[in-house]
């Protein structure tokens, strides 16, 4: 829970305490983790852990249960005190007047249950440092952008679970943040929220937000995110853009789409069957093999609706990097 301190501001003299506490909102270095170790008795949480968050770029944080993502975003916080390393936003250590300017949103509800939103939505607004007129007009407009507008002299435990998870959104987005850390937003959104969340994440990287959320939902993180870092055992052991790591990868793979039921398992030497169901063969081809010859091989197993050759998606770098 935030500090019970509501330090008052005008716009412009929140710029000016931006500016101070070394928060920028045009290009820069970003949020950086840098050699996080921290330790509960004998359980490593964190190992070592480094990434970096950079202004106008949407990172997907991804590993398996027990990885280490939420105790990470945690430290950054300073939920939790880590046992060695550093934390930095734009090269100086994260401050409290610099994680004013931040925006988190847990995985747990984080909010007051029997509290109505738009009166709970200004408090926090406050507490981040707005004055009052800000604070009103900050809650207002992301009411609006995120659907809650008739919903603003609502409880909130008298909301559905999607719309409780827009106005815990809207808590971390209300004093406009220049970095957004979101754990597991879209669990238990419906396809329609999933869209909504989506676009205005889009936006805020889009106008220098430094964005990184949590997912196990490895095709959402590949269609939304420019950036992804892998966490396992405390440790990121894949990190950068993803089109990069996706091209750098020397394996390729080949998805060959049949008309009807019929399955093709082709034995090659430079080709492994990974998937061969009704209507559908997917191979890891390594090099030297000739995509000529697999045309001309698949044509002869059935009518081929779909040849798609391609680097790995981020579900088999994500695989690889973790080993399981």
């Amino acid at each position: 829970m935030r500090q019970a301190l509501i330090v008052t501001q005008d716009r412009s003299a929140q710029d000016a305490a931006r500016r101070t506490a070394g928060v920028s909102t045009s290009e820069g270095r970003g949020l950086e983790v840098v050699g996080l170790v921290k330790r509960y008795g004998d359980v490593v949480a964190l190992d070592g852990c480094s990434l970096t968050v950079r202004q106008g770029r949407l990172v997907g944080l991804l590993g398996p249960n027990g990885a280490g993502k939420t105790t990470a975003m945690r430290c950054i916080f300073g939920l939790i005190e880590p046992d060695r390393g550093a934390m930095r936003w734009n090269g100086a250590p994260i401050s409290r007047e610099a994680r004013l300017h931040f925006g988190y949103m847990p995985e747990e509800r984080g909010l007051y249950p029997h509290m109505r939103v738009r009166a709970q939505l200004e408090y926090l607004a406050r507490l981040s440092g707005l004055d009052r007129r800000s604070a009103v007009a900050g809650v207002e407009r992301w009411l609006a952008r995120l659907g809650l507008r008739e919903r603003g002299e609502a409880r909130l435990d008298a909301l559905s679970h999607g719309n409780q998870q827009r106005v815990q959104l809207a808590a971390a987005l209300v004093h406009d943040p220049v970095a957004l850390v979101l754990d597991e937003p879209f669990a238990g959104l419906d396809p329609l929220g999933v869209e909504a969340l989506s676009a205005v994440i889009g936006e805020l990287a889009a106008d220098g937000t430094a964005v990184m959320f949590s997912s196990h939902q490895l095709d959402l993180v590949e269609d939304v995110c420019q950036d992804v870092v892998v966490i396992d055992h405390g440790r990121v052991v894949m990190q950068g853009e993803l089109e990069q790591l996706r091209a750098a990868s020397g394996r390729r793979y080949l998805d060959v789409g049949f008309r009807g039921t019929g399955r093709w398992t082709p034995a090659l030497e430079h080709a492994r069957v990974l998937v061969a169901e009704s209507g559908r063969t997917r191979l890891e081809i390594s090099d030297g093999v000739d995509l000529e010859a697999l045309v001309t091989l698949a044509r002869s197993a059935g009518d081929v609706t779909r040849f798609s050759f391609e680097p790995p998606a981020l579900s088999d770098l994500f695989h690889e990097a973790v080993g399981r």
